[in-house]
């Protein structure tokens, strides 16, 4: 048998995803073990599975803060490395990691970097100055209870987990790295969760250069996440989760498994090297490391079934994202 040996460690949840995507390169990948603490895979202990199965690419889609011990043990045995988004949760443990894949390959799964917006954007935008995302999601009460670390401080977030790809694209769109200037504004509907459903985030640099996020994870109107891109020829939106630029869908999405195999078989640049990521990491950091966020009060909010609403919460994301102001700026919650 031909074709790269695979193996999946977290394939329940969304590791299902991660079983297509392995499916769909046919005869590059072969899958060779699953790996769960769930029963029902092959294998509930990575190390185990490591040793017998020798894959020679481990994806990694496990909970954020699970990520490093694996991936150093998948690196250990001589595997290359497609791990999930976001790949550590400190800038101390980004650093282990980075020297731990010396001489090996590690891709991080944030997937809107292989769009093909991303090469056609400098010819719409010029060089980006600035990018503001809006967002506003539904997540029901059971959202909040799917795993031991959901909600809890250091761990989890609107910012750094749900709404995660938009905030990495508009660091790899504006280019923008520390030493940064970062504001927040950050509110909770629970009394039960830890961080934050509901945020603004401003990060500016001494170039003039800047992002800004506004979403919530409380609102029956969707809006998908949506990034504003303005540059120094002209400005224009990108629709990253479905490859949008002004409107236009462009196809030639690159898969990041795919790009991996490329890199081991022909040298090619890997989309989302660790290095690429490292902004985001220092920011989660700096995210998570805040105290708890406001609890909104019960007369701001409207309870469903389901969980709880930010009446309106669409429009003040829109609003707060086309001033770049935080919700407390804007009166949103006074």
């Amino acid at each position: 048998m031909t074709g790269t040996t695979v193996a999946l460690v977290g394939a329940a949840g969304h590791g299902a995803w991660h079983l297509r995507a392995i499916e769909a390169l046919g005869p590059r990948a072969r899958l060779v073990a699953t790996c769960d603490v769930q029963p029902g895979y092959d294998y509930t202990d990575h190390r185990l599975m490591l040793r017998e199965r020798r894959p020679e690419v481990v994806v990694v889609c496990t909970p954020p803060h699970t990520h490093l011990p694996i991936a150093l043990d998948a690196l250990a045995a001589g595997a290359d490395l497609l791990l999930e988004k976001p790949p550590v949760l400190s800038l101390a443990d980004h650093r282990t990691l980075a020297a731990a894949a010396a001489g090996r390959a590690l891709q991080v799964g944030f997937q809107a970097l292989g769009s093909p917006t991303m090469g056609r954007l400098p010819g719409l935008v010029g060089e980006a100055v600035s990018a503001s995302v809006a967002g506003a999601w539904w997540r029901p009460d059971t959202y909040w209870t799917r795993s031991s670390w959901s909600g809890r401080r250091g761990r989890d977030g609107a910012l750094v987990n749900a709404f995660a790809h938009a905030l990495m694209q508009a660091l790899a769109i504006t280019g923008i790295r520390p030493p940064w200037t970062l504001s927040l504004d950050r509110y909770r509907t629970r009394p039960t969760v830890e961080v934050e459903d509901t945020a603004t985030l401003r990060l500016e640099v001494p170039d003039g250069r800047s992002v800004f996020v506004a979403v919530t994870l409380c609102s029956t109107e969707f809006v998908p996440g949506d990034i504003t891109v303005t540059g120094t020829q002209g400005a224009c939106e990108v629709g990253y989760a479905q490859d949008r630029l002004d409107g236009e869908v462009l196809p030639g999405r690159i898969g990041l498994l795919e790009n991996l195999l490329d890199h081991r078989d022909r040298g090619t640049d890997l989309l989302v090297p660790l290095s690429r990521t490292e902004p985001f990491t220092v920011l989660a950091e700096a995210i998570l490391a805040e105290a708890p966020p406001a609890l909104l009060a019960a007369d701001r909010l409207a309870a469903r079934d389901d969980g709880v609403e930010i009446p309106g919460a669409a429009g003040l994301v829109r609003r707060a994202a086309a001033g770049r102001a935080h919700f407390r700026e804007i009166g949103a919650f006074q």
